[in-house]
């Protein structure tokens, strides 16, 4: 397959499609902060995940171009992050079960968008190999994460950064690396990841002017991150338009089976793990439980209508560009 197969046209952006993508980088955003959430899902979703990948591989190339089609992205991603900061990471501490069971059921009900995919394509043992790896991937993290929460685990102690070492800046290059990754893989998330080596709660805690204050090592982290997810967000974001170009379906294969796991981590992590630990020595919140049921379905019924209606706007888009017969 030739190079030319590879260009992507990006969407020309009018209000509403501008709307859209902000709301597109929200949920990325947002992905930082809430486990198991998928901005590329939602990039999915809105028809919109190829062009996401090419504009950002190809940024330095047709930079003009690609920076238009990114910034309200870029925008949304900004706000959503400052939202999960202010907002959902105090609902979470309040009720944390419902909120996560809200972001599971906009997930699930999200997933048809990411199964559609795959609509049509023949099963062989490579795709169902690598559905199978893709839905255990996010799951392992989830419960790696688990697990050290549990036994008071991490690279470190309660705070991982009172004394940086040189060690961790290296890390946090690796870390920062696959954090990129993770924001252009559906399925993926960065704070599983994070809860997975250790780093979640002490990232979260440092930020604050106080903290800032104590130890202005901190930066190096945060620059030493900030680095290493840009890496990662350009060179995979290449390897994905790339290996869509020669092999969609197989590719895809693996990214239903991630999409999907990681509506079972949300529920299998570091951080609902805490809940569920509470519950047994405290008893369980009933009220949390029966909002959780309730938040969940509603986002399953408001995300799959969603699909509905997106479905429909291509079916129409669909039918206006087939050839009209005499």
């Amino acid at each position: 397959m030739g190079r030319e197969s590879l260009e992507i046209a990006l969407i020309k952006y009018n209000k509403k499609t501008w709307c859209k993508s902000a709301l597109l980088g929200f949920f990325i955003g947002l992905a930082v902060i809430v486990p198991g959430i998928s901005g590329s899902t939602v990039a999915i979703i809105f028809k919109l995940y190829d062009q996401f990948l090419y504009a950002i591989g190809n940024l330095f190339k047709k930079f003009k171009q690609c920076f238009i089609f990114l910034l309200p992205i870029a925008l949304g991603l900004l706000i959503g992050v400052l939202l999960g900061f202010v907002a959902v990471k105090s609902l979470l501490e309040i009720l944390p079960f419902a909120i996560v069971c809200l972001f599971a059921g906009l997930m699930s009900g999200a997933f048809p968008a990411v199964k559609d995919e795959l609509k049509g394509a023949e099963r062989n043992a490579k795709r169902i190999a690598l559905f199978v790896a893709g839905l255990v991937i996010p799951i392992a993290i989830g419960c790696v994460s688990a697990v050290l929460a549990v036994n008071g685990g991490g690279l470190g102690g309660a705070d991982q950064f009172a004394n940086v070492e040189w060690w961790q800046i290296v890390l946090a290059l690796v870390i920062g690396y696959a954090i990129g990754i993770t924001q252009i893989v559906p399925g993926l998330s960065a704070s599983a990841l994070l809860m997975a080596v250790g780093w979640f709660g002490s990232i979260m805690n440092s930020v604050s002017r106080d903290y800032w204050s104590v130890n202005p090592q901190i930066f190096w982290i945060y620059g030493a991150l900030a680095i290493g997810f840009l890496i990662g967000l350009f060179t995979f974001s290449k390897l994905l338009t790339y290996l869509f170009g020669k092999a969609r379906h197989t590719s895809y294969s693996m990214i239903v089976g991630l999409s999907l796991g990681s509506i079972v981590s949300m529920f299998c992590n570091g951080d609902v793990i805490e809940v569920y630990t509470s519950w047994k020595v405290n008893g369980a919140e009933w009220l949390d439980i029966v909002l959780g049921i309730a938040l969940f379905a509603i986002g399953v019924v408001g995300s799959y209508l969603l699909v509905r209606y997106q479905r429909k706007k291509d079916a129409e888009a669909t039918a206006a560009e087939a050839p009209i017969e005499d």
